[in-house]
């Protein structure tokens, strides 16, 4: 465990230390050193607040460590106080955790505390809306989908991947009204995004042999 992750994960404890350390030299030395180490003390604590663990997220994230990630949201207490950016960042984490775990219902709620709490970047608030459309559909609200699903690519997502999602899905939702024109027009707008994942890759070629079969 390197210096930063125990500065981070120890917060509470270092805090305390420090302050005891300020009032040791405030006593036995002098109160104009003393300061030092019970001024970072205070910091610590309020980072603790403010900003938690999520400063170590990445480097899991990164690393495909989602169990990792878990202990590390687990970690935050008071998920309310924390910095709103963060606690915007926080809620999308618990999102994608909840979906990974099939708890729709608690991915969704999630994601609007994140949305609700204000996104630092539109188009990270469009990848929230991608995903309520993703779960409204495995939900069956198809109309609920559309809408988001519409949202996310009106706010901006942040590649072409997901965007060439997004369309699929409207593309499927308009086929299954029989509204073919529009399931034409998001499916062209799909292939033009030109994805390379390649599991969007594929649906794009089997929704092409269905796409071919449809009059107009």
């Amino acid at each position: 465990m390197n210096i930063r992750k125990i500065l981070v994960l120890y917060r509470i404890p270092i805090a305390v230390l420090l302050m005891a350390l300020g009032f040791l030299i405030g006593f036995k030395v002098t109160w104009w050193v003393a300061w030092i180490p019970m001024l970072i003390s205070v910091v610590m604590v309020i980072a603790y607040f403010l900003i938690g663990p999520m400063t170590l997220v990445q480097g899991y994230i990164e690393s495909g460590d989602m169990e990792g990630v878990q202990k590390l949201l687990k970690m935050v207490k008071y998920p309310n106080l924390l910095y709103k950016p963060i606690r915007s960042t926080y809620h999308m984490l618990q999102a994608n955790v909840s979906t990974m775990g099939d708890d729709l219902d608690k991915a969704e709620e999630q994601l609007r505390k994140s949305l609700e709490t204000g996104m630092p970047e539109k188009e990270l608030e469009g990848t929230a809306y991608l995903q309520l459309g993703a779960i409204a559909q495995r939900k069956g609200n198809t109309k609920e989908a559309y809408e988001h699903l519409r949202m996310a690519v009106k706010l901006g997502l942040p590649d072409k991947d997901n965007e060439a999602m997004a369309y699929l899905q409207m593309s499927g939702i308009c086929a299954q009204r029989r509204d073919f024109r529009n399931a034409k027009v998001f499916f062209n707008k799909a292939k033009a995004c030109k994805p390379t994942n390649e599991q969007i890759v594929a649906q794009i070629k089997e929704m092409a042999t269905y796409m071919a079969r449809i009059p107009g």
